[in-house]
């Protein structure tokens, strides 16, 4: 999540990456939830500014489509291809962050056409329900839907189905990995890769780095608490979340696609992450995992810094070796 402008915290400026600090210390505090559709509108606008600086992104074609998750229910997608390309390419389908209460396929625009310039495949993003208006399993659902209306429409268009992954940030990351075990116990779906960005994988909120991070400038405990309370429907960390929710929870991890994933060391979901990450290696699963020191929450979002282009980078080249191989 990017955030909204400037107030020092309290995380020790000591441990952030210098290039990093000017970043935090323009930071406000994230006031989302005394007026989450407040927030929303402030948050969307903030991007929209931000972007006004940025150089636009040539050669990427888009389509908005509505999906189909039940008589009732559909969800909207935007697909993103190279221009000018009419060949069958492999595709990724891509969920944005915001702790399952924020965000949008138009925020995540700019970086979805950055990851087809840089990787050459197609973007499906997802415009999933969001919570608390729209709890678990509703974004799930959202996510499953459109994956199989990738497979079931890959020849129309001109998506390789054998070739299809799944990747997000953050909430998105999640949902993600809730996916493709979703997609591996219901066996209608084969994915070959998962792109997981800092992702929010457990909601018990148990681990030593799930309290070691209160700088209300970037995500923090309360903001996680809040979050799983608002997507769950009750408080986490009871007994009967299911995995497809928070894959923490999973009893099997055998199976899945490959995973590649990065987080900083001063991202509360650090200590879930590296547990998911030592669970998946020790399940046989293909998994490219590491910390970036002296990162905080989301930063490879982050617009001009050096760092998060070399860690976006590194994202967008496992992407392209495992879609293209």
């Amino acid at each position: 999540m990017i955030s909204l402008g400037s107030e020092v915290g309290n995380m020790n400026i000591n441990l952030v990456d210098p290039e990093l600090v000017p970043f935090l210390e323009r930071f406000p505090p994230l006031d989302i939830w005394s007026d989450l559709p407040g927030f929303r509108k402030k948050y969307a606008q903030r991007i929209e500014d931000l972007r006004v600086d940025l150089p636009v992104i040539e050669g990427v074609d888009s389509d908005d489509y509505t999906v189909d998750v039940d008589l009732l229910t559909g969800v909207n997608i935007r697909v993103y291809r190279p221009a000018d390309c009419e060949e069958d390419l492999p595709a990724m389908l891509w969920l944005h962050g915001g702790g399952y209460c924020l965000g949008s396929i138009q925020i995540d625009d700019e970086f979805a056409r950055n990851m087809v310039k840089n990787v050459g495949c197609v973007v499906v993003s997802v415009d999933y329900r969001l919570a608390p208006e729209n709890r678990f399993p509703g974004a799930l659902d959202d996510a499953y839907a459109v994956l199989k209306w990738i497979f079931l429409k890959a020849n129309g268009l001109s998506i390789d189905a054998k070739r299809i992954a799944v990747g997000g940030i953050s909430a998105g990351a999640g949902l993600a990995a809730g996916l493709a075990l979703a997609a591996r116990g219901r066996g209608e779906i084969e994915l070959i890769f998962q792109s997981l960005w800092c992702p929010m994988l457990d909601d018990r909120n148990n681990y030593v780095s799930s309290y070691s991070i209160n700088d209300p400038r970037v995500w923090s405990r309360d903001d996680n608490l809040r979050a799983w309370r608002a997507y769950l429907g009750k408080d986490g960390g009871g007994s009967d979340t299911s995995p497809y929710a928070a894959p923490c929870r999973a009893q099997e991890l055998s199976g899945l696609p490959p995973v590649y994933m990065r987080v900083g060391s001063l991202d509360l979901f650090l200590d879930e992450d590296t547990a998911y990450a030592q669970r998946l290696v020790a399940a046989g699963v293909q998994t490219d995992f590491a910390v970036i020191d002296g990162a905080f929450h989301a930063f490879e979002m982050l617009p001009g810094a050096e760092l998060s282009r070399q860690v976006r980078d590194g994202h967008f080249a496992a992407i392209r070796d495992a879609l293209f191989q």
